[in-house]
């Protein structure tokens, strides 16, 4: 009988290892390294790219100065010469503008300044003289055809050349417009408005056209020689 006992309970010991060792335990879920690197990932933003602009054209305060001081003598400005752009000094400068053939803006750009005679800075002769700075007889903007140069084929843009009388030919021409009393001012080397009137007289008397102004033409009528520069813009026309 104890037999029989002993053999019951080891057949029922073996039959719960057999079962336990039939249980598995429930697998888990994973991601595989294909999963992870086939996700898409977000995208970095972009930032928008800035537009660029060119050199802006700015006077300096002492060029301010003394144009508030050729205004007062015009009697078209009637405040200080304080280097300071205020509203007065805006409508001189457009009365000045619209007698001179320039478009009424109100500021100091670089044709105005070349207009008034006043000598412009080495960072402001860098920047060309835009095109809009000039008016017609109706106020619209003026549009010069632009003359292709067939010696330079690779330039991109071809440059107006702007003939411009130096200061020691002003003063010389200021020297010969005393001696015929065609002008009374001081020796200055800077296109005043008392240069521009004998100018005038002179290109008057010699039957050029009457500009005011010291072209190359005449420069050649009153015998005041060329300088190397001018003569290459002459010939590049």
């Amino acid at each position: 009988m104890k037999k029989v006992f002993l053999l019951f309970i080891v057949t029922l010991t073996c039959g719960v290892a057999v079962d336990a060792q039939s249980t598995t335990p429930e697998a888990k879920p994973t991601t595989t390294i294909a999963e992870k690197q086939s996700s898409p990932k977000p995208m970095p933003a972009v930032a928008p790219a800035k537009s660029t602009r060119g050199p802006v054209f700015r006077p300096t305060k002492e060029q301010i100065k003394e144009v508030q001081a050729m205004l007062k003598a015009k009697t078209i400005y009637t405040g200080e010469a304080s280097g300071t752009y205020n509203d007065e000094t805006r409508a001189g400068i457009k009365v000045f503008q619209k007698d001179n053939g320039l478009k009424e803006t109100g500021t100091l750009n670089r044709a105005t300044l070349e207009k008034m005679g006043i000598e412009l800075t080495e960072n402001q002769k860098l920047i060309p003289v835009s095109e809009n700075s000039y008016a017609s007889a109706d106020g619209e903007k003026v549009k010069e055809p632009v003359k292709l140069s067939s010696a330079a084929p690779d330039d991109d843009k071809a440059k107006r050349v702007i003939f411009r009388a130096t200061k020691d030919q002003i003063l010389e021409a200021q020297r010969m417009l005393k001696a015929k009393s065609m002008y009374s001012g001081d020796e200055t080397g800077k296109l005043d408005d008392a240069t521009r009137a004998g100018l005038k007289k002179f290109q008057e008397a010699s039957e050029i056209k009457v500009t005011g102004t010291l072209n190359q033409i005449t420069l050649e009528k009153m015998g005041i020689a060329l300088t190397d520069k001018q003569k290459e813009a002459t010939t590049n026309k």
